[in-house]
């Protein structure tokens, strides 16, 4: 590898930005190394940016090695945003969100970390398995469980 950048493909990266898209119901599957894992971090970004809370945001996946991932690229995300530079920060909100950030945008964006580090039990990135686990802790007679 020459450690130079990719050209990504103008219909891989639209879409991408249409699975991305946290308001769409949608099913990432491909290859190893094509950008699964970025794609569902970036999925939480723009609610947090509407500002919808961290604990109303639920990440899942299938290992805990993509779980770990998905929560590091998340919180570097969001903690190199703390220091960007205005234009630079713009760019990237843009290439997540397909719109320009306004002022009040950048300021929310510049406290998103600070907003994840905060909320209790951290920014909810798991496990399919770990997430039903918990549900049914949480509801075992629903789920016609014994109390054991």
């Amino acid at each position: 590898m020459s450690g130079t950048p990719r050209e990504v493909p103008d219909d891989t990266v639209r879409r991408q930005r249409e699975a991305g898209d946290p308001v769409a119901s949608v099913w990432v599957g491909a290859n190893a190394g094509s950008g699964k894992t970025c794609v569902l971090a970036r999925r939480g970004v723009p609610p947090l940016l509407a500002g919808t809370a961290a604990s109303k945001i639920l990440c899942l996946t299938f290992t805990k090695a993509a779980a770990a991932t998905m929560s590091n690229r998340v919180f570097q995300e969001l903690a190199r945003w703390t220091v960007a530079e205005d234009g630079a920060l713009s760019a990237e909100i843009a290439s997540v969100t397909g719109e320009t950030p306004d002022r009040a945008t950048l300021d929310r964006a510049r406290r998103l970390f600070a907003r994840a580090i905060e909320t209790p039990g951290g920014l909810k990135i798991q496990t399919i398995h770990a997430f039903c686990e918990r549900l049914l802790q949480q509801f075992p007679l629903e789920a016609d469980l014994s109390g054991n």
